[in-house]
């Protein structure tokens, strides 16, 4: 394990290493309790390029919401078979399938910060609990919480955070994908620079920062991975975040 000091460390040393020293360091430091995400959009090919390239096995998680484009379905199918990754999907805890059935609608469009707890930072959570180290492919660029982030993250229960293309600009990203002929997005060329689940995301002019059709007109920039939230791993301490009433399943956790 190392320590916060060794960390601060590292993470300066890193700020001058190429993502692919980062990534082969941190799977030969904490395997095999490491893992990557990845939400299989444009942006992220890349960084799964480079894992295809040094350890095929690495365990990549897909946060499957129940509420991605099918284009984003058929693109990390094709990606996973093609280039032969190790891909497993999560999904919502079971005790909320009730709850967001009944709020299929009303989740993303009138409380998306609920519907992001919900379906995708619970489930990371869930995932990361026996994990020592957690691969992101998240950039200095794309927002101003992410531009504050380091190359390692240490997280107050012990998971490392590794985030080997922080110091990269959507200009490398662009030109390693042409550099290695790399796929795009199918709603890449349809003017959706960045995708997530198809209630959230718009398309943007070509002008437009890379990001500016998540959650659109909502004042909610970030899903929760790489904020505060993902911290808590209860719930109920973030209830005056949620517009939605979520007592009943409190009282389920509470009757456990």
């Amino acid at each position: 394990m190392l320590t916060p000091l060794e960390v601060e460390r590292l993470s300066d040393e890193f700020e001058s290493k190429t993502p692919q020293e980062i990534i082969a360091w941190a799977i030969d430091a904490f395997w095999p309790q490491v893992a990557m995400s990845s939400s299989f959009q444009t942006q992220s090919v890349p960084l799964l390029h480079m894992v295809s390239q040094i350890n095929r096995n690495l365990l990549i998680y897909f946060i499957d919401t129940g509420y991605h484009f099918w284009e984003t379905a058929i693109f990390r199918e094709q990606l996973a078979s093609q280039w032969h990754l190790n891909v497993l999907d999560l999904y919502r805890d079971t005790r909320w399938d009730a709850f967001a059935r009944n709020n299929t609608r009303k989740l993303p469009l009138e409380d998306p910060n609920l519907c992001c707890y919900i379906h995708k930072v619970q489930p990371m959570q869930r995932a990361m609990k026996n994990m020592l180290a957690w691969i992101s492919g998240i950039r200095r660029d794309q927002t101003d919480a992410r531009a504050q982030a380091k190359i390692l993250e240490l997280q107050e229960d012990g998971l490392l955070k590794v985030n080997p293309m922080l110091n990269w600009t959507k200009a490398d990203v662009r030109r390693y994908a042409e550099e290695h002929d790399l796929p795009s997005h199918p709603l890449f060329e349809k003017g959706y620079r960045s995708v997530g689940c198809a209630p959230c995301t718009v398309a943007v002019g070509a002008d437009d920062d890379e990001r500016a059709g998540r959650w659109q007109g909502r004042g909610k920039t970030e899903c929760g991975l790489h904020t505060e939230m993902f911290k808590h791993k209860d719930f109920s301490k973030l209830k005056r975040d949620f517009y939605l009433d979520v007592s009943i399943m409190e009282r389920r956790k509470d009757a456990r």
